[in-house]
């Protein structure tokens, strides 16, 4: 518009005038001719030359990219065909690659009475500079949105890293490098003047290997900027390294990566080492990239410092703990130890629980699993104390009451207001006795030898400390006996004790895994730490005693089998005679096996009915030149068996009989405290009129053999005899 236009107007400005001013024209398409009237103001929008244009939609059309084209094409012939009253779209101007220009095209579409669309008019308007706007903004907060992310993730996974290896692992494991937007990380610390590199992941990485530990100097990208505490950030990498570094140019040609950046770690003033990220596709690193990975550096140098704290303290709490606990286990003579001690995973918090193996008198070993109330080293030193006193005591030969009721006394004349657990136990392995007595400790457990776990009620006083505090000093005894071949556990609340879980249940698990695991103790101590303490994490400490009594299998010709039944253990009855029974069967006597089970229930049920404790059962064959089966059952009463003649109405009395009866021979022997009742089977029926061992006359009626059948025939005929 020229100024005499503009005057003639008063000074006002049009609506096309307007329009031109905000980059926005005007069309009007005749559809039934397919001329299209469109101002210069829209012309210009739309980038088409006013002096060659000739009125065609088509040479509107013509700048178009190809697919921009045939999608505007198809969404205005959707339009016009349909019943649509208007259609608007934005379109890409300009060529591909080209700088980005956009229009949105707005148009009312015009119809007949018949509704055909016969006329579009409509407005077409420059928002290039709306698009890229909004592109920017949107960019900017998916960069944003990026960026928080990694922040957030790494800070999460670093937050439960504990150890320095805690933390590799965060940054090294299978979405590290996902958290920290790389694809590639190289960790180094500085330690004795060394940069030492302690992670490395992302492909081809594995380069830097030759450069695990190096002095602290210049002349490696990673070391510069320790050195100078700044961070470096290389867009063109290989280029750079080429440049500045020539001795890794061997190394970086075989990385597939575009850029990277050396970030130092520092932490309150300290350098700890420095983080080398790498990248495939980055091209630039700009301010909020950089300040991004600078604040990734903070956080990770952060969680080093604690970590590189938590492992040295660590490491002085497990030193404390070892110089407590006894350095070594002493050989013994007839059997086997294995022990174990698994610390609690907090710091200096460092448990009181303890173990220890003393050589006693008379060829008797003590054993003895403790706890001292507390987690910290405090306990520690306590504990320390209180073991060597209560070795001490034990080694003067003292009955475990008495030992007990010392150390109990020892820990209360001690500066403290602690009190201790713990279970001690003499053992004899040379005749399989234990006496075992409990201050407020959980009781042990006995594998037997064909696998079963029983848990022995072990009585027991106050923890000590307390006991005496409350003047209860009085720990009594228990006796348990220890067959060859079973094994004797102790072990602290540690093992059995899961947050959530029952106490019972715990007990239970370890009973399972105690006679699910191998006989052998060393064996068998493995087999529970990998399945209780290491899958139950480490809330607490955990000190494990594993005793095993050596087997005694006798020789291939003459072999033996021993196990012990409880006396309130019905069941351990009936699978004592199954055993027997299958035994017999095992050696290749299956024609003694009834025999065998009847006199074993019978010897069995002696001893459960008429003592006050278990019995050891031993079947074993003698060797030749008569090759006899022998069956002995062994209990601690000093009673004698007495032969009766029960009535005909008598519900008891025939056990003697029937063993008369069935037995080639059998005889009584004291052992120890105690008395062993034995009998003999062949498999040949040998002569009437055998003597027993211990001189006493045990005839042999009918020469034994036969079924449990015959056997109660012939002990009816002997009755009729007899009376």
């Amino acid at each position: 518009m020229t100024d005499d236009e503009y005057s003639a107007r008063g000074g006002e400005i049009g609506p096309a005038e307007r329009l031109a001013m905000n980059r926005t024209g005007s069309f009007d398409w005749d559809l039934d001719t397919d001329a299209i009237d469109v101002d210069d103001a829209g012309l210009l929008v739309l980038g088409v030359d006013p002096e060659g244009f000739d009125r065609r939609a088509a040479s509107l059309m013509r700048g178009l990219d190809p697919a921009e084209r045939d999608r505007l094409n198809r969404m205005i012939q959707e339009a016009v065909s349909g019943d649509s009253t208007s259609y608007a779209a934005h379109i890409r101007l300009g060529p591909p690659g080209g700088p980005p220009q956009w229009t949105h095209v707005q148009a009312r579409i015009l119809r007949r009475a018949d509704g055909t669309a016969h006329r579009v008019v409509g407005v077409v308007r420059d928002t290039t500079t709306e698009v890229m706007n909004s592109e920017f903004i949107l960019n900017l907060a998916k960069r944003q949105e990026v960026q928080t992310t990694i922040v957030q993730r790494t800070t999460h996974a670093l937050s439960r890293a504990v150890t320095v290896d805690d933390v590799t692992a965060a940054l090294t494991g299978p979405a590290g490098l996902g958290r920290l937007g790389a694809d590639g990380l190289g960790l180094g610390l500085v330690e004795n003047g060394n940069l030492d590199l302690i992670a490395l992941s992302g492909e081809g990485i594995d380069v830097f290997e030759d450069f695990r530990s190096r002095p602290l100097e210049p002349g490696l990208p990673l070391a510069e900027a320790v050195l100078s505490g700044e961070a470096r950030f290389v867009s063109e990498f290989p280029e750079h390294v080429e440049q500045d570094f020539p001795r890794l140019v061997p190394y970086v040609h075989r990385m597939p990566y575009h850029s990277a950046c050396y970030l130092p770690l520092v932490a309150q003033a300290r350098s700890l080492g420095g983080m080398a990220l790498f990248y495939r596709r980055r091209n630039r690193f700009d301010t909020d990239e950089r300040n991004l990975l600078l604040g990734l550096a903070a956080i990770v140098a952060q969680s080093l410092q604690r970590a590189i704290l938590f492992d040295e303290e660590r490491e002085l709490a497990t030193g404390l703990q070892a110089t407590m606990l006894p350095r070594r286990i002493p050989k013994i003579e007839g059997g086997e130890i294995a022990v174990r001690y698994h610390a609690a995973w907090s710091g200096r918090q460092v448990g009181g629980d303890w173990y220890d193996v003393i050589p006693l008198p008379r060829g008797r070993v003590g054993v003895v699993v403790g706890d001292v109330q507390g987690h910290d080293t405090h306990a520690a030193a306590i504990m320390g104390q209180l073991r060597i006193a209560l070795r001490a005591y034990a080694g003067e030969g003292h009955p475990p009451s008495t030992v007990l009721a010392r150390a109990s006394r020892f820990l209360a004349e001690l500066d403290t207001d602690r009190f201790a657990t713990c279970t001690y136990a003499q053992v004899d392995l040379a005749g399989g006795t234990v006496r075992g007595v409990r201050a407020g400790h959980l009781g042990p457990l006995i594998r037997h030898t064909d696998g079963r776990v029983g848990r022995p009620k072990l009585r027991g006083g106050l923890p000590l400390g307390l006991a005496t505090v409350f003047g209860e000093e009085e720990f009594p005894e228990t006796r348990l006996d220890l067959v060859p071949g079973e094994t004797l556990v102790l072990y602290t609340d540690g093992l059995v004790e899961q947050p959530g879980t029952d106490l019972e249940a715990g007990l239970a698990k370890l009973a399972a895994a105690v006679g699910g695991g191998p006989p052998e103790a060393e064996a068998l101590a493995d087999h529970l730490s990998d399945r209780l303490w290491e899958r139950w994490g480490a809330g607490d400490d955990v000190a494990l005693l594993v005793l095993r009594r050596s087997p005694d299998p006798g020789t291939p010709r003459a072999p033996r089998i021993h196990q012990y039944i409880h006396q309130a253990d019905p069941q351990g009855l009936s699978d004592a005679r199954a055993a027997v029974g299958q035994t017999l069967v095992d050696w290749g006597m299956p024609e003694l096996a009834d025999d065998a089970e009847l006199l074993t229930g019978e010897l069995l049920v002696n001893v459960l009915l008429h003592t006050e404790g278990g019995a050891v059962l031993t079947l074993e064959v003698l060797p030749e030149p008569v090759r006899r089966v022998r069956l002995s059952v062994q209990d601690r009463s000093s009673g004698w068996p007495r032969r009766r003649t029960p009535g005909e109405a008598a519900t008891s009395g025939r056990g003697l009989l029937l063993m008369d009866a069935i037995a080639a021979r059998w005889g009584v022997e004291p052992r120890g405290e105690g008395k062993a009742v034995w009998c003999e089977l062949e498999p040949v029926e040998p002569h009437a009129g055998s003597e027993g061992s211990d001189g006493q006359e045990r005839n042999g009626r009918t020469g034994g053999g036969g079924t449990a059948a015959d056997a109660t025939r012939r002990a009816a005929d002997w009755i009729e005899d007899e009376g």
